[in-house]
């Protein structure tokens, strides 16, 4: 499969949208990008697995990081892609095909950006954090060094700073078993669980404002299970919970948050992942914000932004398309907004730092 970067973003979104990429398939995409960056010789590629790093080597006196996920979630009935009334429609389309278009495009920039820069193009973030490929690649932190960094996840064209931590845990409700023909002589554990739900019902999400911008916490529940037979009294009932905690928490603190709301009742916690502060002081994170424009946001919601503050490196999420239609049969993007932030972009890497 051929990739022209010599199209223009909306139609080269089109072409990435039309191979199909559903975690842990991604290949023959991964194939694609890595074949169109080979052929530019101003670029140095690496390939691990199903991702593809591109570097500069221009002697900038600043490295600026852009990435993007090139995995989707399943298809549903919505490939190969189609536009209609301005707006192009496809399984990932808005998240995020139409950002590694615009990665693709200013990674085949013939003239020089003022900036030294790292294309990452990686696999499996729409899936279990383990086999997330920019974790993968983050075990090689040279390869992700820089002074700032661009997630170009779907933001409607807004900086996102930051992102929220995400936690799952579950919640057991004990009983005794019994027969339910004599129910009195046991405990239901499905009944029990009933005070695990008033928690919920009852809980006051926090709202705090973390470097200048205002992030909104949710406890919630996302799964129940429990009963033994027809005929049997259970004791055991389980509900699974996730927390959306803001980055002033780290992920212990977040779990003894959820410990003590939950105190009575047994707390195994199961997936953690903390969250990213937004760190738009930063002097590249304000030449960004000056460059794209608009209000700042928190990013409500976790994205891989949390690996480059990991690192050391200040990050923030930005992209064309719509996060709230993220996933939905009918996800699309908007041609203008695609080109749009290509502009953008293009114009900011250009500026010379040095």
């Amino acid at each position: 499969m051929d990739l022209d970067l010599s199209l223009a973003a909306p139609a080269l979104t089109a072409r990435l949208v039309d191979i199909e990429s559903v975690s842990g398939s991604e290949g023959p995409l991964a194939d694609a990008i890595e074949a169109a960056l080979r052929r530019l010789p101003h670029l140095d590629v690496y390939r691990d697995g199903n991702a593809v790093v591109a570097r500069t080597h221009l002697g900038r006196a600043e490295r600026v990081v852009l990435a993007g996920h090139i995995d989707t979630v399943p298809v549903a009935g919505n490939l190969p892609s189609r536009v209609q009334d301005g707006l192009l429609y496809g399984c990932g389309g808005s998240d995020m095909k139409a950002g590694i278009a615009v990665q693709l495009r200013l990674a085949a920039l013939a003239a020089e950006p003022g900036r030294d820069v790292t294309y990452v193009f990686y696999d499996c973030e729409e899936v279990e954090a383990e086999r997330n490929g920019l974790l993968r690649l983050s075990r090689r932190p040279e390869l992700l060094a820089g002074d700032f960094a661009v997630l170009l996840e779907p933001t409607g064209g807004v900086v996102e700073g930051g992102c929220q931590g995400t936690m799952r845990a579950d919640i057991r409700a004990t009983g005794k078993r019994a027969h339910s023909a004599r129910s009195w002589l046991g405990v239901n554990a499905i009944h029990e669980a009933g005070r695990i739900l008033d928690v919920l019902r009852g809980y006051r999400a926090r709202e705090p404002e973390v470097g200048g911008l205002t992030y909104h916490e949710g406890l919630n529940a996302v799964g129940i299970s429990g009963g033994v037979a027809g005929n049997v009294i259970p004791d055991q009932c389980v509900v699974t919970v996730n927390l959306r905690f803001a980055p002033d928490r780290s992920a212990a603190d977040a779990e003894a948050h959820l410990r003590e709301v939950f105190a009575g009742f047994e707390v195994a916690v199961t997936d953690a992942a903390g969250g990213a502060r937004p760190g738009l002081t930063d002097p590249a994170a304000v030449s960004f914000l000056t460059a794209m424009g608009g209000t700042p946001r928190a990013k409500l919601g976790w994205t891989d932004v949390a690996r480059f503050d990991a690192l050391g490196v200040p990050a923030v999420n930005y992209g064309p398309g719509d996060p709230q239609l993220a996933h939905r049969a009918d996800e699309h993007v908007p041609l203008a907004a695609i080109t749009q932030c290509e502009q953008r972009m293009r114009a900011w890497l250009a500026a010379r730092r040095d």
